[in-house]
């Protein structure tokens, strides 16, 4: 069941994704050759706690950290450890907050350093064919308008659109409905209306977009080992077209 936010529950949001957009910003200011992503998740986790949230990840079904590290060809769930990242490395940091119950969840790729053409490019696509999509989260659109488009749009450009993992609702709970895959016919699926409560995350790889889970039980990567990238925001549909990105810095950064 896909859940309409009250005015308060989407307050509650809007600060749940200002702390997760704080603690990227920290993050993104940490990332360089030698760090190890262990550094990156105590720092986040500090503040998150530091904020009066909770990391939401940190226990999820027994995942063991606070933030999602994964580099290069992991797609996703990459756990924190004492790998050090190295020139030309891209990463991709997941994070998620909970405040007063409410969640905020969004995810960023960042380049190590210098990195090649093709991982600035990867980077470059994913980012707009999150963009893409969520011109069509507004009022009254059918939710495979945005699958739509970030596939269309990945696909012009030459990567492949992961199958497996897709987005989601979110709110009260980091998964709630619907599922939102980043490919598909548009035109399908429920319609979009005021209040609901989304996040979009384009999966988007080098090559194949087959993937496999290590056996971690947790890290995801690409069958072929090329890169992938991953770019996400928690975002409300409103009712006057644009929707609000809810996991952003209170000053709208």
């Amino acid at each position: 069941m896909i859940t309409i936010k009250s005015h308060k529950e989407i307050d509650l949001m809007r600060k749940a994704g200002s702390i997760v957009a704080g603690a990227h910003a920290l993050v993104g200011k940490m990332i360089k050759p030698g760090v190890t992503t262990q550094e990156l998740d105590r720092a986040v986790e500090k503040y998150i706690r530091d904020a009066g949230a909770e990391p939401t990840f940190k226990g999820y079904n027994g995942f063991p950290n606070s933030i999602c590290a994964s580099v290069n060809e992991v797609v996703v769930h990459g756990i924190p450890g004492k790998r050090k990242l190295l020139e030309g490395d891209i990463i991709s940091i997941d994070i998620g907050a909970t405040f007063k119950g409410y969640v905020g969840d969004a995810a960023v790729t960042h380049g190590v350093g210098t990195i090649s053409d093709e991982a600035q490019r990867l980077i470059d696509v994913t980012r707009e064919s999150f963009y893409r999509g969520i011109a069509y989260a507004r009022d009254g659109y059918r939710l495979s308008d945005i699958s739509n488009a970030i596939q269309t749009y990945v696909e012009e450009n030459g990567f492949s659109v992961v199958r497996d993992y897709v987005g989601h609702g979110v709110g009260s709970k980091m998964h709630e409905d619907p599922p939102i895959p980043n490919y598909g016919a548009k035109g399908r699926g429920p319609r979009l209306r005021q209040g609901m409560t989304l996040a979009i995350e384009p999966m988007v790889n080098v090559g194949t977009y087959d993937v496999v889970m290590l056996d971690d039980d947790w890290t995801v990567v690409t069958t072929d080992g090329k890169l992938s990238s991953h770019f996400e925001h928690s975002l409300l549909i409103t009712g006057t077209g644009e929707p609000e990105l809810l996991t952003v810095l209170q000053d709208g950064e």
